[in-house]
C-alpha cells in the first residue's frame, strides 16, 4: 500500500474494517470449532447434513469463477480497452494515476455503452485488476471530472478493497446489522479522497461527484458546489438517517462537502 492510500484512509474505514477484521476471524474459527465438534460427534446423519453444505459452498465457489471468466471474455469482446493506441488521453489517466499510486501493472480500464447510464466501477477478476466506465459518465463530464473519477476507482484498487482474501475474513461480519454498509459509505470516502489527490483540483472532483446527480453535459459548468452542499440541510433527519444506513454509498451532498472541507483545510494549512 502506498503512502498516498495510507494517509487517505479515512478513520472510520480503520475503525470499521478492523471491527470486520476481527469479528469475521472469530466468526470463522466460531464455525471451524463448531465443525470440529460436529464430526467428532457426528453420526450418518449430521456427516451427511455437513457434506450437502460443503457441496453448496464448492457449488457458489464454482459459480462465481465462472461468472468471473464470462464477464471478463463479455468486456474483451464488447468494451472498448483503453491503450495507448485507444483513446490515449483516458489511458494516460490511469497509467499515471496508477504509478503514483503504486499500482502495477496498471489495472485494465474498459469504456463501454451504458445506454445512458452513469457509473464507474473497479473489479477484481481472475486475479486481474480491472476499472471500467460507462459512456455517458465520460461524454457528460470534463477530463478533469474524469481524472476524478478514474483515481477513486484506483483507490479501490489499491486500498486493498477488492483483496479477496482479506473479504473472505470479513464475511462473517455481514450478520452485524448495519456495520458492512458503514464500512462501504467510509471506503467510498477515503476513494473520493484518493480520486481529489490525484486529480489536484478539488473544483472539479466535487463537479464529478454533482455530475452523478445532474447527468447533463450541457449544464456542467454551472453547478454550484456551494448550492449542492446546501441541500443537505434540507435532508430530513431521520428519514436521511434510516435510507443511508441501508446504502452502500454516502449521499451525494455528503461527499462533496467532505471533498470541499479537505480543500479548504489543506488550503488554509499551506496560508
Amino acid at each position: 500500500m502506498s503512502d498516498i492510500v495510507a494517509s487517505l484512509r479515512t478513520s472510520s474505514e480503520k475503525t470499521y474494517g478492523t471491527i470486520a477484521v476481527v469479528l469475521g476471524v472469530l466468526i470463522w474459527i466460531l464455525f471451524g470449532l463448531s465443525l470440529w465438534a460436529a464430526f467428532k460427534v457426528a453420526n450418518s446423519e449430521v456427516i451427511g447434513v455437513l457434506a450437502v453444505y460443503l457441496v453448496y459452498g464448492i457449488v457458489i465457489w464454482l459459480g462465481y469463477l465462472i461468472a468471473g471468466v464470462i464477464y471478463r471474455a463479455t468486456a474483451f469482446g464488447n468494451m472498448i480497452l483503453l491503450s495507448p493506441n485507444q483513446f490515449a488521453h483516458l489511458y494516460e489517466m490511469v497509467e499515471t494515476g496508477a504509478k503514483e499510486l503504486g499500482l502495477s501493472p496498471t489495472p485494465r480500464t474498459f469504456l463501454y455503452n451504458s445506454n445512458g447510464l452513469f457509473n464507474a466501477f473497479a473489479r477484481r477478476l481472475m486475479g486481474g485488476r480491472y476499472v471500467f466506465l460507462t459512456s455517458a459518465l465520460v461524454d457528460a463530464s470534463d477530463d478533469e471530472q474524469v481524472r476524478f473519477v478514474i483515481g477513486h476507482e484506483l483507490g479501490h484498487h489499491a486500498a486493498g478493497h477488492l483483496n479477496p482474501w482479506l473479504n473472505f475474513l470479513k464475511m462473517p461480519a455481514y450478520v452485524v446489522p448495519f456495520l458492512m454498509p458503514a464500512y462501504s459509505r467510509a471506503r467510498e470516502y477515503s476513494c473520493d479522497s484518493i480520486g481529489a489527490h490525484l486529480s489536484k483540483d478539488p473544483v472539479a472532483s466535487r463537479s464529478a461527484l454533482q455530475m452523478l446527480g445532474c447527468g447533463c453535459r450541457r449544464l456542467n459548468g454551472a453547478m454550484s458546489c456551494e448550492a449542492f452542499v446546501a441541500q443537505e440541510a434540507m435532508v430530513p433527519p431521520v428519514a436521511g438517517f434510516v435510507a443511508e444506513i441501508f446504502r452502500s454509498h454516502p449521499r451525494l451532498t455528503r461527499r462533496v462537502a467532505a471533498i470541499q472541507g479537505e480543500a479548504r483545510a489543506r488550503s488554509a494549512s499551506r496560508s
